[in-house]
């Protein structure tokens, strides 16, 4: 006889075991799976054509341990890669991992602060071959703590961003988009990070709120407010609005300055980019350090004058500020202006945002730095633009946003999408395919001063770069032998941008060719333009097809004063360390339970506790159930079943029809409440308690007919609950009186 054990549920003791037996027997694996239980039938025939389901994991960063919002992607896509394994579909769950290039170069460098290292100590091949080796061992440990989650996915086919392939398959696009004029080197405005020294693109950024003095300074005849008069080397006009009477005689005109440098003359022109309610109405023009003015140069063909190096400090334009920081020479050069009585006012409390380094929260310097972008609105040598690709994938209704609303919110970027600057400069990443010869190099570091038009060119007439994959025997335009690749690398979101097709074998893989496009693709809302659009931009344009057919959207996990986890509050919670305290279906359920779509889920350590709490209600309860049986299987033959027994029943297939309906909608919270609340309440609750005197009865047919309800009942609840809570479910199936013993995981969904 088959002994159920006595005592509360202890996942601590059941969970490892468990999960080799899923992993053992090879059912994560589509091409493994056994034939469907009811009919003998292959899996997922519909008539002659498979049923599939194919999701692709967002892939972790390779460079520490998995935390909460990792827990509640595994939790969600593992519930919809259960659900549909159950229902009959050929599933795949393809996991990975990200190299992640500048977070992971960021988080070795302090690494090896601590170990009193330095990074310049290092070649670049060594760091790159010692942070491979670092990301290797943590993708080892990343895996483990996903297998903890339950993650059902196919560990045969995982794949990593810096594997040879798809490496191979990112340096083939960045070629095609070159050769399609998608992708091209020019000197454009960016933000460099002086801390980080590297680019960022707009994505990478964040704004912080500041209180900075807002200077008021005679121009000549004319008077303008700027909170940087430090650029003012960089000027090379000052704009005043179209429309605004008060300048109108100024436009058009060089007007004579005073400046700490001595006379100068600049011109006055007219752009509707300035707002004429702040300060004064007129603006000093920097191109060269200012996004804005930048725009304004291109439309008015002005000079570029950088006047600030990517160290932070005045350059060789500032005379005698030159080596200042900026913030030194901002305070030098106001002091000497105030001596030449050229402050006329100082706002001391004018608030702006400052843009700063998502990641290390260093100062952005705007700057014209040649780097590579990819054309988002211009089409170059193709069709359709990447911007009109994408949204071409959602009006055409290829693509469904789960929530909806996400749909304005996408169009709504795309409207304001600007080139994408793909270039880092950092070691680690996949190296950008493209080669200089020492006349390039030379004529682009002398290129100082460009127009801005054409700046936003190529980077300069004469030598181009050579793109391609292979090192190139001499430069095709000047016959130089002496060639070196950009020691630049990729952003990191240009290789993920392509994940859906790489990690199936684009072009020729049976499985790109079997599962593409993906069924789902489930992510946080937080990286919905950094990574969601790229992909429907880049997967069209590779592929010609959407990536994905829908996107689930999760929001960010808050506790439960709705605050944003972070180690400074002291509020975060580890998702493997109360995995391990109190099981992980319970950290399952208290993700899911209340979390819908597109919103924030609230998690406490109370929430997780009750749903440990739950975990040991169905443990007992089946206990209950199954020491009742006796380890058979109740006789129908036996059994008489009651009105009442009958309506129970027919309430049960109601509630399949309902969970069903709910998966299918991308409901699971809804699921999962519902399933919560019936098995506590009404089945262990009520139910159970009115079988007890039944199952004590003299008469058999009742006695078998208590039985036949409550297997019935809670034989079909572990099936509902499996995908949300898979090791407890799977742990009581294995006790059950069937004659035919199956893994939980693989049993088919009831139908309704």
């Amino acid at each position: 006889m088959d002994t159920f054990p006595n005592g509360a549920y202890l996942p601590q003791k059941v969970e490892g075991a468990i999960y080799k037996r899923w992993e053992a027997s090879g059912f994560f694996n589509p091409d493994k799976l056994p034939p469907l239980r009811s009919t003998g039938v292959s899996r997922g025939k519909a008539g002659k054509q498979k049923e599939l389901f194919s999701i692709i994991m967002p892939p972790p960063n390779a460079n520490g341990a998995l935390h909460i919002g990792h827990a509640l992607f595994v939790t969600l896509q593992d519930i919809m890669t259960r659900f549909e394994r159950m229902r009959g579909r050929v599933a795949l769950w393809l996991p990975g991992a990200d190299h992640a290039g500048i977070e992971t170069e960021f988080v070795y460098r302090k690494k090896l602060e601590k170990e009193g290292k330095r990074w310049s100590d290092f070649s670049r091949e060594e760091l790159y071959s010692q942070i491979f080796e670092f990301t290797q061992k943590n993708k080892v440990v990343m895996e483990n703590q996903l297998r903890k989650l339950g993650a059902s996915c196919d560990w045969s086919r995982e794949k990593f961003t810096l594997d040879a392939d798809i490496v191979g398959k990112v340096e083939d696009s960045f070629v095609q988009m070159y050769q399609d004029g998608l992708i091209y080197r020019g000197r454009r405005i960016i933000n460099w990070s002086v801390k980080d020294q590297t680019a960022l693109s707009d994505l990478e950024i964040k704004y912080e709120e500041r209180n900075d003095p807002l200077y008021f300074i005679k121009y000549g005849p004319l008077e303008l407010a700027t909170v940087r008069p430090e650029t003012k080397f960089g000027d090379t006009a000052v704009a005043v609005n179209p429309k605004d009477k008060r300048y109108r005689e100024f436009v058009g005109q060089m007007i004579d300055i005073e400046t700490v440098l001595g006379p100068a003359k600049i011109s006055v022109i007219a752009d509707a980019a300035v707002d004429p309610e702040f300060g004064t109405g007129v603006v000093k023009v920097t191109p060269a350090h200012d996004a804005a003015d930048f725009e304004i140069a291109l439309r008015h063909n002005l000079e570029i004058k950088q006047v600030i190096d990517k160290y932070g400090r005045m350059n060789e334009r500032a005379g005698p500020y030159q080596g200042m920081k900026v913030e030194e020479a901002r305070k030098k050069v106001v002091e000497d202006m105030q001596a030449k009585g050229l402050v006329t006012k100082i706002d001391e409390s004018y608030k702006h945002s400052v843009a700063v380094s998502a990641r290390s929260g260093g100062i952005i310097e705007p700057m014209v730095i040649p780097q590579w972008f990819v054309k988002m609105t211009d089409k170059g040598n193709t069709k359709t633009s990447l911007r009109d690709l994408g949204v071409k994938a959602i009006k055409s209704k290829q693509i469904e946003f789960i929530p909806k609303r996400f749909e304005k919110v996408f169009y709504h970027w795309m409207s304001g999408l600007r080139d994408w600057n793909i270039s880092r400069q950092i070691s680690w990443g996949i190296r950008i395919p493209a080669w200089f010869c020492a006349n390039f190099l030379r004529d682009e570091g002398a290129a100082r001063e460009l127009s801005a038009r054409q700046s936003s060119g190529r980077a300069r007439e004469g030598c181009p770069p050579i793109v391609s994959k292979e090192a190139p025997l001499q430069c095709p335009a000047c016959g130089d032998h002496n060639l070196i690749q950009d020691p630049d690398v990729l952003d990191t979101w240009f290789s993920s941008g392509q994940w859906p097709f790489l990690a199936l074998g684009y072009p020729d893989g049976k499985d790109f060719k079997e599962f593409y496009p993906t069924s789902v693709m489930e992510t946080g809302w937080d990286i919905f333009f950094f990574w969601v659009a790229r992909m429907i931009m880049l997967g069209m344009y590779r592929t010609g097809k959407v990536p994905f057919k829908k996107v689930y959207l999760h929001g960010l996990v808050r506790d439960q004063d709705r605050q944003k986890m972070s180690k400074s509050k002291g509020n975060v919670i580890d998702p493997l360390g109360v995995a391990e305290l109190y099981g992980t279906d319970a950290v399952r359920m208290s993700l899911v339970v209340g979390n819908t779509p597109g919103n924030d889920p609230i998690i406490s350590e109370d929430k997780i506790r009750g749903y440990r709490n739950f975990a040991n209600k169905i443990w007992n309860a089946s206990r209950f159930v199954l020491i009742h049986l006796e380890d058979t299987e109740p006789n129908a033959k036996k059994a008489k079943l009651t009105k009442h027994d009958k309506k129970l029943l027919k309430d049960l297939d109601g509630l399949t029809k309902q969970v069903s309906q709910d998966m299918e909608a991308f409901k699971f919270h809804h699921a999962a409440e519902t399933l919560y609340h019936y098995f506590w309440h009404t089945f262990a609750d009520t139910i159970i308690e009115s079988a007890k005197p039944r199952l004590q009865s003299d008469d058999e047919k009742d006695r078998e007919a208590a039985k036949i309800l409550i297997y019935t009942i809670l034989k079909t609840s572990l099936i509902l609950l499996h995908p949300f809570m898979p090791y407890v479910t799977e742990a009581i199936w294995e006790h059950l009186p069937v004659k035919e013993k199956r893994l939980l995981m693989i049993e088919p969904w009831p139908r309704h």
